[in-house]
């Protein structure tokens, strides 16, 4: 395990794990849960929607919602109506780049330890089927509207793998990424009183450092007390979240590469 990523080789994930890659020029990186047969289930913004949230933020989006058609999986690109839920082979959810294992149960010090947030929690992962029963779950039923700071790619990962969510929706979400974006200018922040009692530039720049890993464990899910357990058959009713068997699309209504009455083939 590295000290910002921990690179994995294709054949050594499994069915459940939480997989990444970078995108930009590792400005941001995509995340989804590997369900077997070179298949990823990921979230991402719908493509009605898309233009709102870049014209916030550029951070934490997929680069490209232009679908295109995949020459190996027929249903590689399936999704729900008014879904950011998808199925993508591996080829194209890496679109080139490189894998990334994310990692669960890690150490306290191991998690201070990593320069980068989005790449581990101290959270506990719960046992493969069932978070690759989360994840066709909600690629059958959505996972609520995209938030690049509240309800991202990486949170959509972490929830498939833990199940947990966050009680306080004024806070930030689950995403090691939005906390790492909300984090370093607050860690600046508060550090500067401190240029007072530490003259030194390096001084400066250790205890900066240092707010801003204590920043991101003091919103990891492993740690934070706002955190509870909700089933994937509830999320729709304690959330309000609109289900995209609500809206009024007909069944046969084309989206993405597959069809809301498409197979989903993943052996």
């Amino acid at each position: 395990m590295g000290l910002i990523w921990n690179r994995v080789d294709r054949q050594d994930i499994k069915p459940g794990d939480h997989v990444y890659t970078y995108r930009a020029v590792f400005a941001y990186s995509h995340h989804g849960i590997f369900v077997g047969g070179s298949k990823v289930v990921h979230f991402r913004p719908d493509t009605k929607n898309f233009k709102s949230i870049t014209d916030a933020t550029s951070s934490n989006s997929d680069d490209n919602l232009t679908p295109t058609p995949c020459p190996t999986f027929p249903d590689c690109g399936f999704r729900q109506p008014n879904s950011g839920v998808l199925l993508s082979c591996l080829d194209c959810f890496l679109k080139n780049g490189s894998l990334y294992s994310f990692q669960y149960g890690v150490s306290p010090t191991v998690f201070l330890t990593k320069l980068r947030g989005g790449t581990c929690t101290t959270a506990l992962s719960d046992p493969p089927e069932t978070v690759i029963h989360r994840a066709m779950y909600l690629l059958q039923n959505g996972f609520g509207n995209y938030d690049v700071f509240h309800n991202n790619c990486e949170d959509f990962a972490m929830y498939c793998k833990t199940g947990l969510l966050i009680v306080d929706k004024q806070g930030v979400g689950r995403s090691g990424q939005a906390s790492s974006v909300i984090g370093a200018p607050l860690a600046a922040m508060l550090s500067s009183p401190l240029k007072l009692l530490v003259p030194s530039p390096v001084g400066i720049a250790t205890v900066t450092a240092g707010m801003y890993c204590m920043s991101r464990y003091a919103t990891d899910i492993g740690v934070r007390s706002d955190v509870v357990k909700v089933g994937v058959e509830d999320l729709a009713i304690n959330l309000g979240w609109n289900c995209p068997d609500d809206a009024e699309e007909e069944e046969d209504e084309v989206v993405g590469n597959g069809t809301s009455n498409s197979p989903i083939i993943i052996e």
